[in-house]
């Protein structure tokens, strides 16, 4: 069965909803968009159509009625009709749901530990009450499909054509290939209640025959869905299967795994709908099940008052990006930073392995922690930097919106030929704002300056020569001091052989917030 549209009338918080997926809806149906944007909602509207069918408890009419709590006094008095307020439309001959038409389950909600004391038999699955009568209930089915999976064991066995442990292989086996496939984890063993073990048993590693109550939260929700849908899938074999928001405690790469391998357990005769606002999950449906997928956005707009038909949104970048700029929120700029500073510096490496991007390594070291959300990249020398940060202009601006990419050169601009602060002033009136220049030299200028190089020898236990420094640099603003490491190398005290690029690197590290030289970088770069 697949949903083909619903329709929602004063429910939960939604006026006069239509959610509308075509003729032809997709096997799996995304509803994306920000917390409290009545995403859970329709997975409620579902749970009630399911309990006319399943004969379950009701939530009160307070939970579903929007009339209730209407500003107009009027709307107050209608009474709450199930009929009118949820109106669902199928594949199926005249919209008749069955007792399998749904299956909801919200993963988040999962059971934390169990221990099963005896075995008995068990009810069918569309008779026993072990699911939450709604999307904020507790969720404890793990325990009876562990009993479940107990109870067709010991059937098995008593056939007696298996043996135990042929019985045991076969009935974790399918599960254990999807838990190594996500978690690289196994069932080890069923547990035995006899000995009051009334628990799955696993192992990882080099670790044997460890209990579910050991596992983290997200190893239990997966274990959780993979086993509920493993049990489950041949009684709900046309059935719309609801999970929401089953990402909370998974990282990214298996939150995109555990969607793959749900699509793959789920007949084709089966729809999906995840409530979600994972990047893992969008990432899966962006590349490998694009082609079964529609994606509901939430996130264009409130919903909930007045009269909206949402359909699935096209797969274009710019909707891409919107929908994942929602599902990243403020932690959008750890991906994209806000602001790149091209400095010069060789982008290849040389023949030694050195000098790769040096200026940037130096840049990132002082101001990484103070401006977290810049990133220095070498791209040559004075004239490519103009080219190639013209270009990154005109692509980045038009992908990252808040993106600033500034200019930084040395103060060397004129071919190595001395450029005073008039000319370094000139240069910056005369060219775009995003421009920037040092105003000494260059980045070894304030590498080697008297400040950071004292603090250097002083850390390492040697002798700071701040006589020789006076006499030898005399001009630390305009000088070439780059060419006189030997010099800077004695006046610090250091008796062995030291590599240019490992020293000047250590030197960046003492550039630290409180010292006049950052202060000076930090104004001439981003004041």
């Amino acid at each position: 069965m697949k949903v083909k549209k619903i329709i929602l009338k004063q429910f939960k918080r939604f006026d006069d909803l239509t959610i509308d997926l075509g003729d032809k809806p997709s096997k799996i149906i995304a509803l994306v968009g920000p917390n409290g944007c009545g995403k859970s909602s329709i997975f409620d509207a579902f749970e009630e159509k399911l309990k006319d069918i399943r004969n379950f408890g009701q939530e009160e009419v307070h939970y579903y009625s929007k009339s209730l709590y209407s500003s107009d006094i009027e709307k107050r008095k209608h009474q709450y009709n199930k009929h009118n307020a949820i109106q669902i439309f199928t594949d199926l001959p005249n919209n008749q749901l069955l007792r399998n038409s749904f299956y909801i389950r919200t993963a988040y909600r999962f059971s934390s530990k169990f221990n099963v004391q005896d075995i008995k038999a068990m009810p069918s699955v569309f008779e026993h009450r072990d699911e939450p009568i709604s999307t904020i209930s507790l969720d404890t089915r793990l325990e009876s499909n562990y009993k479940r999976l107990l109870g067709m064991a010991y059937s098995e066995f008593f056939i007696g054509i298996k043996t135990g442990e042929q019985v045991k292989n076969e009935l974790i086996g399918d599960i254990n290939r999807i838990l190594i496939k996500i978690l690289d984890i196994e069932i080890s063993d069923l547990g035995n209640i006899l000995e009051k073990k009334g628990q799955l048993y696993f192992k990882k590693g080099n670790s044997l025959n460890f209990p579910y109550a050991n596992l983290s939260s997200g190893e239990k929700e997966v274990i959780d869905i993979i086993m509920d849908l493993i049990i489950k899938s041949k009684q709900y074999d046309n059935t719309v299967i609801c999970i929401d928001e089953p990402e909370l405690h998974l990282n990214t790469s298996i939150q995109r795994k555990l969607l793959i391998e749900i699509e793959k357990l789920i007949p084709e005769t089966c729809q999906l709908w995840v409530a979600t606002h994972s990047i893992g999950f969008l990432r899966a449906i962006q590349d490998e099940l694009k082609s079964k997928s529609q994606i509901i956005d939430f996130s264009e707009g409130d919903f909930f008052t007045g009269t909206h038909t949402i359909n699935p949104i096209q797969f274009s970048r710019k909707n891409w990006q919107r929908i994942f700029s929602t599902a990243l929120d403020d932690l959008t700029h750890l991906i994209s930073p806000r602001k790149i500073i091209y400095c010069e510096g060789n982008e290849k490496k040389s023949k030694d392995g050195n000098d790769l991007g040096f200026d940037a390594d130096v840049y990132n070291t002082i101001f990484s922690n103070k401006y977290t959300d810049t990133i220095f990249v070498s791209s040559g020398g004075n004239t490519e930097l103009d080219k190639r940060s013209d270009i990154a202009i005109s692509i980045l601006n038009k992908v990252f919106k808040d993106l600033e990419i500034l200019v930084l050169k040395d103060r060397d601009l004129a071919s190595g030929k001395i450029a005073t602060e008039k000319d370094r002033n000139l240069y910056l009136e005369s060219n775009p704002a995003n421009h920037r220049v040092l105003k000494r030299f260059e980045i070894e200028n304030y590498l080697f300056d008297k400040e950071v190089l004292m603090k250097y020898s002083e850390g390492n236990g040697l002798n700071f020569d701040e006589f020789t420094y006076d006499q030898k640099i005399t001009d630390i603003l305009n000088d070439n001091v780059k060419d006189q490491l030997s010099v800077i190398k004695n006046i610090c005290g250091i008796k062995t052989s030291i590599n240019a690029e490992v020293f000047k690197k250590s030197l960046a590290k003492l550039i630290t917030e409180d010292s006049n030289i950052f202060k000076e970088l930090e104004e001439c770069i981003f004041q």
